[in-house]
């Protein structure tokens, strides 16, 4: 990212913000920093800083093992509101959401902080006459996961609960086209939390944490 000049340091920021969800460099999260943060005193200047996500979308392509998943408990998936399913990509468009990049070279952590807002979308998981919708994501890139809320038949269970891992080891290099950032490659697995309560709700232990669901592609906008 610092090789980059500064003409595009928006666009770093936001992939850094959009995938350090990559920050998930790895399933440790040394890598963006659990550690404590310096007091606020002591905050550096970020780097680069998006006060405002101005929108374009998140991207999954679904993996074959995750619907083979799915078809083997009988559930088929589908989408909620804004989010889309074709030829096996679901999209959620961003709504919202901040992101400060800080040079990961010096010791404050996490060196990406902030959010990606998903309002009025989501995925759908149905079997028999029970439906489980889980919507509104945040991804959270400073801890590589992504939150959402969660219902039953259209009653709510949970809101903002844990239901994703997120991976960038296998990130590639970020791409720029004109006012938009796009980082492609990010695995998104399974939570324990999200495992534990579909297979709560389905009446089943095949569930398992860790399952992959798909590489998520996500494009912002920079300005």
């Amino acid at each position: 990212m610092r090789t980059f000049t500064k003409a595009v340091i928006g666009a770093a920021a936001a992939g850094a913000l959009a995938f350090s969800l990559a920050a998930c460099s790895g399933s440790s999260s040394s890598d963006t920093g659990s550690a404590s943060s310096p007091s606020a005193s002591s905050t550096p200047t970020p780097v680069a800083s998006i006060p405002e996500l101005t929108g374009k979308m998140t991207q999954v392509t679904v993996d074959k093992g995750f619907l083979d998943a799915l078809t083997s408990l009988g559930l088929t998936p589908g989408v909620v509101g804004t989010a889309t399913l074709t030829d096996g990509v679901l999209s959620f468009p961003i709504t919202g959401g901040n992101v400060d990049y800080y040079d990961p070279n010096q010791p404050y952590r996490p060196y990406v902080q902030g959010e990606i807002d998903h309002e009025g979308s989501g995925l759908s998981l149905s079997a028999g006459g029970t439906t489980v919708e889980l919507t509104n994501f945040t991804i959270d890139p400073g801890t590589s996961k992504l939150y959402g809320d969660v219902s039953a038949n259209g009653s709510p269970v949970v809101q903002q609960a844990f239901l994703f891992d997120l991976d960038g080891s296998t990130l590639k290099p970020l791409q720029t086209s004109g006012d938009t950032a796009i980082l492609e490659g990010t695995t998104v697995h399974v939570s324990a939390d999200a495992a534990a309560l579909l297979n709560k709700t389905f009446n089943t232990d095949a569930v398992k944490e860790g399952l992959l669901v798909g590489v998520a592609k996500i494009t912002v906008n920079t300005k």
